[in-house]
């Protein structure tokens, strides 16, 4: 293994525990809003359309075809449209609701602050994510993850989005990085590892659901106490 100095972490789906959290959040807004009295679908019901639309959202997000206000304009007007319920019944406010409450949920994949702990003693530490400034801020601290990290990268901050070069880039110029020195860990196959493939910075593919990849990564885990026996 090389002489690493700087490690590069994707956030969601990666160390903070999106899909968890996210139900979290989906459940408290359907029991706070009585959706069981209004609607004819079921809690899981509801959280299986929440990540199947919001999913396709972000994937159209991050291929630069929508912008933010399009995710939330969208996410639960579709969401209610698929499970043919009335539109009317959305309350006006659910997505800014959403927005505010998921990311105050502290889940985080197992080992990630046991990880962490033996990491920042080692190497510099950032984060390179597609979110968005102020709601990263509210889910690193909710989660007690944002004292470990010296630089994030957004792709607000970064106007950039991964897999796109630019956002690499800057990450390594804020850091101080060099791209030798540098390696990337994240979940997603096309903007976390397909970008820092492409990019020419080593990577390591957190793949927890153990998926097949048409290319071969720099390193592959499936738990994050891994990186203890990689880095």
């Amino acid at each position: 293994m090389k002489n690493y100095q700087h490690i590069f972490f994707d956030l969601d789906h990666t160390l903070w525990d999106y899909d968890t959290n996210a139900m979290t959040a989906l459940h408290e807004l359907y029991d706070h809003y009585r959706f069981e009295h209004i609607t004819h679908f079921d809690k899981d019901t509801f959280v299986q359309h929440f990540f199947q639309v919001n999913n396709e959202l972000w994937s159209l997000f991050n291929k630069h075809q929508i912008q933010r206000e399009q995710i939330r304009e969208r996410r639960f007007a579709t969401i209610f449209e698929r499970l043919n319920a009335k539109l009317d019944i959305i309350p006006q406010q659910l997505d800014c609701e959403y927005v505010e409450l998921c990311p105050t949920k502290e889940a985080v994949f197992e080992g990630a602050h046991d990880v962490l702990d033996y990491l920042k003693e080692r190497y510099q530490l950032h984060i390179i994510t597609n979110g968005f400034d102020d709601v990263q801020t509210i889910k690193m601290k909710s989660a007690k993850l944002d004292h470990y990290f010296d630089v994030i990268v957004t792709s607000e901050n970064s106007n950039s989005r991964k897999p796109s070069a630019p956002i690499f880039e800057q990450a390594l110029q804020r850091a101080g990085a060099k791209l030798n020195e540098s390696i990337m860990i994240g979940d997603n196959l096309e903007s976390d590892i397909q970008g820092a493939r492409n990019f020419g910075m080593d990577h390591i593919w957190f793949n927890p659901s153990k998926l097949t990849s048409d290319f071969p990564p720099t390193y592959e885990i499936q738990m994050l106490s891994q990186l203890r026996n990689l880095l």
